[in-house]
């Protein structure tokens, strides 16, 4: 096995691990640099590979993740972008679905659409529902369109007509008009950015690909160009949405595709945590810096969706942008460490508001004002301002002490414990309200699960989250701070093909099925031996089924090989099985049709061998601090360990805490917790 290197950029730190041939990780981490989060990637990059005494011209792989689409497009930061569709269909992003996402909250404001109403045009042209054509391309009327969007400062095109998934041909020709009248504009294709149903869902879809399009490709030239300069000559490759990675090349053309790319890689390391401890059922729980992150896993695999809503307001469904994108089921909310904490109407509130890594929490010293969720941790006692991220940062307990009491305590008239504590519980119960959307909202009961807490504060707050819920055992990771970056190192190449073809279950042609199967097969399998992959490429196969009348989905497993009639009953028996498993229910009696079929193709994933903990020693105490805990009345003395001189088979009893260079793990009082031959802790909180 090569050096492989993976390095993921958050709100406030980019991590980076560095994996030897003999498998073995060396992490590190630093702030994130605004407003290009290139520069830390690199310098970090740069002090990893000289700290693993590698040259880069060893280094096989590099892998990344980032959320520098979703930023762009929650921040609404691109320009120049414009919309090419149907006449008639002009405000299909403002209309949308015409639903309210709170019926009786008379003050909603949905997302605004990326594209101002003049930068969308409108060609004359009507493909119908069965894929044939009703208008012809009026192709004089397209180039007025096409010069009219140019002179109004468009550079960077979507193009989304009516039923072009069915028949992709006008599309095609527009994309050639474009070509003729404005080789400098940038063209995205709705049919192959995502060719299913739906016209606002694959318009939303199409317009979010074109938005970020033009910054992604120019940060992934420049990482591949610098990467290039130091000597690498591997490929950059990119974790997608879907939890597979793929060529930077690739996610150039569909960016879409990677607009949650670092979560994604956590939810998967934390499937592999729980595979490695027996505990198959799972909530990851990633909190970092900046929001926090949460996924169901069941039976070892993370949940997946192909109706991905970005940028929700408070996690209500149809509140946010939706994208016709395969991708882990994540929920996110505003908090992290960074989540800033105010006095609003006689209560604290915590979040959406982050410091970031610029400034940052007012103990970073960088000129942070307002306090935050780690300036709380800190004067509760919980983070050691001398070993924050391995004591690379300095932290100043005595400002964080002062800001909390000037912003919060004194105009509450609270003291001091008490508002750093009800800060470290509203955050906590902000995250409690978004585990239950990915669990009893999916239909699981939080008190049959694990939790899995990682990323830099996870570990702060996993076990008091557990325990608000019920949820008994929590498995703590070793290296919890950079999970996410060595679950890009974990990750698969893959690559998702959908199309729609909507029919009735039992009046399904199976032959057709399968050449559609064969055929979307080669084209994902050829993107995946594009990434290099030398070894056995697998498929699997799903599909959106429903009753017939609904108009909502589940994702079903499809058989491989040949489809025929016992195939496809077996589609439909897994259709009420899981159908059941969600609602309660099924009606074996009620006809089922499939509207999308989805097929994916997967490279083998790497092997990643995990640091075994110290097989002796007893130097894991590293001494005693004083930290908050309300169930000993206060502040009390509480034993502080070293991660790294962890024995497997030790047992720690709270009030305790555990340090390591990329985070902290907190055990209330009460808890439980056991090292396994990893170092990683298995935390009970109460009888299982």
């Amino acid at each position: 096995m090569p050096y492989r290197v993976g390095f993921d950029v958050g709100g406030t730190f980019t991590d980076f691990v560095l994996q030897s041939p003999s498998g073995e990780l060396l992490a590190a981490k630093r702030l994130t640099t605004y407003p290009d989060p290139s520069e830390a990637c690199l310098a970090g990059l740069d002090e990893l590979i000289a700290q693993g005494g590698v040259p880069w011209t060893d280094v096989a792989q590099a892998i990344h993740g980032t959320t520098l689409g979703s930023n762009i497009v929650i921040e609404r930061k691109a320009r120049g972008v414009g919309l090419l569709t149907t006449r008639g269909f002009r405000d299909v992003l403002i209309i949308g679905r015409e639903k309210r996402y709170q019926v009786y909250d008379l003050q909603i404001e949905k997302p605004a659409p990326l594209i101002r109403r003049r930068l969308i045009g409108e060609v004359t042209e009507r493909i119908l529902a069965d894929g044939t054509v009703r208008t012809p391309l009026d192709e004089a009327d397209a180039r007025r369109a096409i010069r009219q969007l140019v002179s109004r400062g468009v550079t960077t095109l979507a193009v989304c007509l009516l039923h072009s998934y069915l028949n992709p041909a006008h599309e095609r020709r527009l994309a050639a008009l474009v070509a003729e009248e404005a080789p400098h504009v940038t063209v995205t294709l709705s049919h192959e950015v995502s060719p299913t149903f739906r016209e606002y869902e694959r318009a939303s879809t199409t317009v979010v690909n074109a938005y970020v399009m033009t910054a992604i490709r120019e940060y992934l030239r420049g990482l591949a160009t610098a990467t290039t300069r130091r000597g690498y000559r591997g490929r950059l490759f990119v974790m997608q949405s879907s939890g597979g990675i793929a060529t930077a090349e690739a996610m150039q053309r569909y960016p879409v595709r990677m607009i949650e790319s670092g979560p994604a890689a956590g939810a998967l390391m934390a499937a592999a945590y729980g595979e490695l401890t027996g505990h198959r059922d799972l909530i990851a729980f990633d909190m970092g810096g900046t929001t926090a992150k949460l996924a169901l896993i069941e039976r070892g695999r993370p949940t997946t969706t192909t109706a991905f809503e970005l940028h929700r307001v408070n996690n209500a469904p149809g509140s946010g942008l939706p994208m016709n994108i395969q991708a882990i089921d994540l929920v996110e909310i505003g908090a992290g460490g960074g989540s800033i904490a105010q006095a609003r109407l006689g209560v604290i509130s915590v979040g959406p508001e982050s410091a970031s890594s610029v400034p940052g929490p007012v103990c970073y010293g960088r000129g942070g004002l307002q306090p935050t969720v780690t300036d709380a941790d800190v004067v509760l006692g919980y983070i050691n301002p001398d070993y924050f991220a391995g004591g690379s940062i300095a932290l100043q307990p005595g400002a964080a002490a002062r800001a909390i009491e000037e912003t919060i305590a004194r105009p509450l008239g609270l003291s001091l414990e008490d508002a750093a504590w009800g800060i470290h519980t509203i955050v906590n119960t902000n995250m409690e309200l978004a585990t239950r959307v990915v669990s009893i909202e999916r239909g699981r009961d939080p008190r049959d699960l694990t939790l899995v807490a990682f990323g830099g504060s996870g570990p702060v707050h996993g076990c008091r989250l557990a325990q608000a819920l019920g949820i008994p055992w929590v498995i703590l990771p070793a290296a919890a701070g950079v999970t996410a970056a060595i679950g890009l190192l974990a990750a698969e190449v893959k690559f998702d093909i959908a199309r729609t073809y909507v029919r009735r279950l039992d009046a399904a042609n199976p032959a057709h099925l399968t050449s559609m199967f064969e055929e979307m097969a080669g084209q994902a399998v050829e993107v995946v031996r594009e990434s290099a992959v030398a070894g056995e490429v697998t498929v699997a196969r799903s599909a959106d089924a429903r009753y017939v009348g609904q108009g909502y989905e589940l994702t079903v497993p499809v058989p491989l090989g040949r489809l025929d009639a016992a195939a496809l009953a077996r589609v439909r028996a897994s259709f009420d099985d899981i159908y059941t498993a969600r609602y309660g229910y099924a009606n074996p009696d009620q006809p089922v049709e499939i509207v999308t079929w989805k097929l994916s193709a997967i490279g083998g994933a790497p092997r990643i061998a995990l640091a075994k903990a110290a097989r002796s020693g007893d130097g894991s105490r590293k001494g005693v601090r004083r930290a908050y805990f309300p169930e000993a009345r206060g502040y009390a003395d509480t034993p502080v360990y070293d991660r790294y001189a962890l024995t497997p088979g030790m047992s720690l009893t709270g009030p305790a805490i555990v340090e390591e260079r990329e985070s902290t793990t907190v055990l209330p009082p009460g808890v439980t917790a056991t090292v396994d031959e990893y170092a990683n802790l298995l935390a009970v909180t109460r009888l299982a």
